[in-house]
């Protein structure tokens, strides 16, 4: 099944990368690792730049949903920031493979990864700066508050991801929101942050590797984690374009995603309700309904492997 060897290539990488670094990341090692054959690996993935970027959006996989649903399910910006931070926290100090994974390892990157860590790093900016809306009279957060506040809460993670940090990360919770909260809710409101404990958060299922997904004959097609990811894309935001779909993919070459959305069209996946660059506009993306009933079966698969776990 050709999703248990991705699995096996993937978790290889973020093994390879919390022991040895990215720098010192090779076909070899990963290959060796996984106990697969380069041409396995050379069928996924075109180099270890591209295997790497498929392990940190598995990595992101993991903890996104999670960090979301504990957002949205309070009543206020403040305390949802405080329920997604300690999610994120009590996920690092589970999966510390993964704090290294998506917090260190990115900096010694090429450029796709680089790319890929600050597109998720404006759009968590994007949400801290969505605390302007409940600041009090009087007080203006500046303009560039949220990525402020994001790379100084960043930059301790990262400080004590290197250093192996001996206490949870957890720990850090009261001070991080004080960080957060003081650009957009005053002092007082920072201070109050110090004091209060952390959010209970669920028991997290250690993040385990990919679950198994048979190669569909019906479809003749593999159906590869890359390729469920943009499906899953296209259901969450019908009518994306090209460009908007490898975004969120986490797909930095559009010649590739263009190869992989004609081919997913071609399989009846997905269709096309855009005029399309020919006629001058943008495509936009839908699934039909064969795509939705194989988004939901692995949806059902994927509830089923972390059952109790959210």
């Amino acid at each position: 099944m050709l999703r248990v060897r991705e699995a096996r290539l993937l978790t290889a990488a973020l093994e390879t990368v919390d022991e040895l670094g990215y720098s010192r990341l090779t076909v070899a090692q990963i290959v060796g690792r996984s106990e697969l054959g380069r041409q396995t690996f050379y069928d996924l993935f075109e180099n270890c730049e591209d295997c790497f970027l498929a392990t940190i959006n598995w990595g992101i996989d993991q903890v996104a949903p999670r960090i979301l649903k504990a957002y949205r399910a309070q009543s206020s910006w403040r305390e949802g920031i405080r329920a997604a931070l300690a999610v994120l926290l009590s996920f690092f100090d589970e999966a510390p493979a993964f704090a290294q994974l998506l917090v260190v390892e990115p900096l010694a990157a090429g450029h796709h990864v680089l790319d890929r860590r600050s597109q998720i790093l404006e759009r968590v900016a994007a949400a801290i700066d969505e605390g302007r809306a409940d600041a009090p009279p009087g007080l203006e957060p500046l303009p560039d508050a949220g990525e402020a506040v994001v790379g100084a809460v960043w930059s301790v993670i990262h400080a004590r991801v290197t250093h192996q940090y001996t206490r949870s990360l957890l720990a850090l919770h009261g001070t991080l929101m004080s960080v957060i909260v003081l650009a957009y809710l005053g002092q007082h409101t920072a201070r109050e942050e110090l004091s209060r404990p952390a959010p209970e958060t669920p028991a997290l299922l250690h993040a385990s590797v990919l679950r198994p997904l048979d190669e569909s004959e019906d479809l003749n097609t593999r159906l590869t984690y890359r390729t469920m990811r943009v499906l899953s894309v296209i259901g969450a935001r019908p009518g994306a374009s090209n460009r908007e779909i490898a975004l969120d993919a986490g797909v930095s070459d559009q010649g590739q995603i263009s190869k992989l959305l004609a081919r997913l069209q071609d399989l009846g996946l997905i269709g096309n309700t855009g005029l399309g660059h020919a006629a001058g506009a943008a495509n936009a993306w839908s699934l039909t309904a064969i795509g939705e009933d194989l988004v939901s079966s692995v949806g059902r698969q994927s509830a089923g492997a972390t059952d109790g776990s959210i």
